[in-house]
């Protein structure tokens, strides 16, 4: 995680796959598993939540390689406690297993 970061604005997640079935996948939508939540109760206050895919580009735009693709949960998947979560821009295969940062924000309490 990184330092400057105030911890308490965001959690962890990791993103797993794409949302699919047996033959047919469906970029648009992500699952994320988000850490300490394991039932659909717990996963349904993070609906609406921001979440943000962080990586690093080899060229630099603006003076930084860091870039963020932005998404929000959208709804449970399951009863594990993950979720599905859509992107303004579809994350890429290369994601799989990569974390992501799941905001705090907007707020509903």
């Amino acid at each position: 995680m990184d330092r400057w970061v105030n911890t308490n604005s965001l959690c962890r997640g990791r993103h797993l796959s794409y949302q699919r079935s047996k033959r047919a996948v469906n970029p648009n939508t992500s699952l994320i598993k988000i850490d300490g939540v394991d039932s659909t109760e717990a996963a349904n206050f993070y609906l609406g939540k921001k979440v943000a895919f962080v990586y690093r580009a080899k060229r630099e735009v603006r003076g930084s390689n860091i870039r963020v693709i932005w998404g929000k949960v959208t709804r449970p998947h399951g009863n594990s406690g993950v979720v599905r979560a859509q992107f303004r821009h579809n994350l890429p295969p290369k994601s799989f297993g990569a974390t992501v940062r799941v905001m705090l924000y907007p707020s509903n309490i």
